[in-house]
């Protein structure tokens, strides 16, 4: 008699939420966030200045979402610099919504009273 059936390490495994092989949302992942990146660096590389080089190194050896989600300020300081705030933080809105299912809980945006 077997201790532990396939079927009950199986629903062991659905009791904790997961699963026992590789979920394949991982593939789906990977390309947002090089898609992220690649409108990040974009955006970056419009500006055409020194800072902006240390913007554009910084996005492309960031090693995950957080990072890039943390990249965000340093682009937005970059984009009123040359662009003006208000038309620099509709281009910063525009990369938040991609980073809409990948960030944990506590690091996603709350609408501001003072938004528009």
């Amino acid at each position: 008699m077997r201790w532990l059936k396939p079927n009950l390490r199986n629903s062991i495994w659905a009791l904790f939420g997961g699963t026992p092989s590789e979920p394949p949302s991982t593939l789906i992942e990977a390309v947002t966030l090089e898609d992220i990146r690649g409108r990040m660096h974009a955006l970056a590389h419009s500006v055409g200045n020194e800072r902006s080089q240390q913007v554009v190194r910084r996005i492309r050896y960031a090693s995950d979402v957080e990072a890039l989600w943390f990249i965000r300020s340093e682009l937005m300081a970059l984009l009123a610099g040359e662009l003006g705030e208000a038309a620099a933080l509709d281009e910063v809105d525009s990369i938040s919504d991609m980073f809409e299912d990948l960030l944990p809980e506590g690091l996603r945006s709350r609408p501001s009273p003072l938004g528009r």
